[in-house]
């Protein structure tokens, strides 16, 4: 691990595996919706919402996804990583009060390319909501010096 607590990519190794959770709040929801402009009211109107084939709001799904991000980020490979790209599978809505448990596990690491692929689910009580993949550029020993 390197001294931020990350992990470098010579550090990694198939199978490695790291779980971040955080619950969903309504101002989560709120924020999301300002920051990123998306206000569907499928999110953020719970009468507009009970119409729907979910019956009441849910969380937006890129909301849900960035549960990921902190999975990467401050978990495994953790600080310093960057995100090079996330392919996303939608399969449960999130509601506001549920708790995402987002999973990271080493698929492969490209170490001559310095690049990880990780293979990414998000659970809710146990049901997977999200599933994908991640490549990832972990920091490495060699490159800083």
């Amino acid at each position: 691990m390197n001294d931020q607590n990350g992990y470098d990519i010579e550090d990694l190794a198939t199978g490695m595996s790291a779980t971040f959770a955080k619950t969903i709040t309504e101002a989560d929801i709120v924020l999301f919706a300002a920051a990123s402009g998306d206000n569907n009211a499928m999110h953020i109107n719970e009468e507009f919402a009970q119409t729907t084939q979910f019956k009441g709001r849910i969380a937006h799904g890129m909301l849900t996804a960035s549960v990921i991000s902190a999975a990467i980020a401050g978990r495994l490979p953790g600080p310093g990583t960057v995100y090079l790209g996330q392919n996303l599978r939608f399969r449960a809505p999130v509601r506001p009060g549920d708790t995402v448990h987002a999973t990271v596990t080493v698929r492969d690491v490209l170490a001559d390319k310095g690049r990880v692929t990780l293979d990414t689910v998000c659970t809710v009580g146990g049901k997977v909501v999200i599933d994908g993949d991640a490549i990832v550029m972990p920091t490495s020993r060699t490159r800083r010096s």
